[in-house]
């Protein structure tokens, strides 16, 4: 019984540890990009980066409703102060190198509230990816600046799209999940992705994007865009920048590859240096809504509690 509960407590030592980790790697973040942000934040109202950083924070609790809806379409439905603590405790793995680290986090965090390891690892997988199909749909909106940009590299993501959709079928997507089992060794899954459990997290998802777009739209609006075309625009082009820095895998949080996309995205609309202004302080937004909602699972969350779900295994 001794053991038991010293391994407990190291476990939960080892957990704070790496939270503390991440909540460092975020903090980093801040001050890198804090001398470069501050005298552009001079032409921002207090209502604007109240405006933006609100967008954000809707954009991230639609987030955690998608991962939410594929879990319990897996067969592990959970209390929605539950199911934020793991995810948005999780995300702050982004901020290291590597695009493991959230998944692992959240892993070990499902499992305490007695979700298996592998269920948790296949809600967060599919959510990534449910999340990059619908920004690359949503990213289309973008496509023309892009392209007239000269940034056909960029624009070529769109290509992935017939890919992703074909991936996205329920029936590959189960194929999947059970082939993946059997290579790890793993019991199969008890319940299978739906049609209608992946169209509400699509859905979720798109509206992700929109509040993301409405964030870098509001910032590029004070910054002197001007135009109907710019909430489109901005719209897409946050959609595809966020996708092309998930996808550029060893940059922590698609550090550099999201504010080189949005400075193309912009270039026809705001000035050089307005443009990047737009992406340092959308990133510096972005990073500072991961930790206020971290922040607040943990706080309100307070201990993860264990719930019975099915399936449920100890390793």
């Amino acid at each position: 019984m001794r053991n038991v509960a010293r391994s407990r407590a190291v476990r939960a030592a080892l957990r704070w540890a790496f939270l503390l980790l991440l909540l460092a790697a975020a903090a980093v973040a801040v001050r890198s990009q804090w001398h470069r942000v501050r005298p552009e934040l001079r032409r921002l109202s207090v209502a604007d980066i109240a405006a933006a950083e609100a967008a954000l924070l809707m954009a991230l609790a639609c987030s955690v409703f998608a991962w939410r809806t594929l879990l319990a379409d897996l067969g592990s439905p959970l209390p929605a102060g539950t199911a934020m603590r793991i995810f948005f405790v999780g995300q702050m793995g982004k901020y290291l190198p590597g695009s493991v680290w959230p998944v692992v986090t959240q892993m070990e965090m499902g499992r305490a509230a007695g979700v298996p390891r592998a269920r948790v690892a296949a809600a967060s997988l599919l959510t990534i990816g449910v999340s990059l199909l619908a920004g690359l749909l949503v990213g289309l909106l973008a496509l023309p600046a892009l392209l007239a940009g000269g940034a056909t590299s960029y624009g070529a993501l769109v290509l992935l799209l017939p890919l992703g959709l074909f991936l996205a079928q329920p029936r590959v997507l189960n194929w999947g999940l059970r082939r993946a089992a059997r290579l790890l060794r793993r019991p199969e899954p008890q319940q299978v992705i739906s049609a209608s459990g992946l169209r509400r997290a699509f859905a979720w998802c798109v509206l992700v994007w929109f509040a993301n777009g409405v964030q870098a739209w509001v910032l590029a609006r004070a910054l002197g865009a001007t135009g109907a075309g710019v909430l489109p625009l901005a719209i897409g082009g946050f959609a595809l920048a966020f996708t092309a820095g998930t996808l550029f895998l060893i940059a922590p949080a698609g550090a550099g590859v999201r504010e080189a996309v949005l400075l193309v995205v912009f270039a026809g609309t705001l000035p050089v240096a307005a443009a990047t202004a737009l992406a340092i302080v959308s990133r510096l937004l972005s990073t500072v809504a991961d930790i206020v909602v971290a922040a607040i699972a943990l706080i309100a969350g307070g201990r993860t509690t264990t719930h019975k779900v099915p399936g449920r295994e100890e390793t």
